[in-house]
């Protein structure tokens, strides 16, 4: 399938993928929505913690993208792109709808990027109870520190990627990676957690 293909193609191959879905081929736009749509769904939701508002946001932002797609500038990484484009349209919509005065206080906010134990990325020997407890040492973390873990590991964004979603500097994701991980180590007191840990 397109799609299937998409999701191993290499930057060039991704680029060339975008120009045809600018230039208006119809598999371009349906093996984007379909290779795209469930991670940016699950980063709009850990934003908003609203599925409709998460739902309507993403159907809305690629309406827009199709719309407008040949006045769109040229990118060099489309994954990056669009999570860059997707968060600063979600920020945009909850402060529309007056949730929150501003971007600072929607992110100040304790329950956006709450980590479930059904989400850990953990093998399937360990048990539900590891799984807890690893969510909540997660959930320990600041929101920026959840955020920019969730980047990382969990929507597998480089750092210097990671940084422009957030529009935040390269050395700004890795000195919260550093506290979130010396954070984490502080906490953890079980050796078996901190095993599972190690090989994240």
């Amino acid at each position: 399938m397109v799609s299937d293909y998409f999701e191993n193609m290499n930057t060039s191959s991704e680029k060339s993928l975008w120009n045809l879905f600018v230039e208006g081929d119809k598999n371009a736009f349906s093996s984007l929505f379909k290779t795209y749509y469930s991670p940016l769904y699950s980063y709009g939701l850990k934003i908003s913690s609203d599925q409709c508002t998460t739902e309507d946001c993403l159907q809305n932002f690629f309406i827009y993208l199709h719309k407008n797609r040949r006045n769109l500038s040229e990118i060099n990484n489309v994954k990056s792109y669009l999570f860059v484009s997707f968060r600063r349209a979600i920020l945009k919509n909850l402060k529309q709808e007056r949730r929150f005065s501003s971007y600072d206080e929607i992110f100040e906010s304790n329950h956006l990027f709450a980590f479930s134990p059904e989400e850990l990325k953990i093998e399937q020997e360990i048990s539900n109870t590891k799984n807890t407890a690893l969510a909540v040492l997660l959930n320990s973390l600041s929101t920026r520190q959840r955020e920019v873990v969730y980047l990382k590991y969990y929507s597998e964004l480089s750092i210097k990627d990671t940084a422009e979603v957030m529009n935040i500097s390269y050395q700004s994701v890795l000195n919260t990676l550093q506290k979130a991980f010396s954070k984490l180590r502080n906490e953890i007191v079980e050796q078996e957690i901190s095993a599972v840990l190690q090989k994240k």
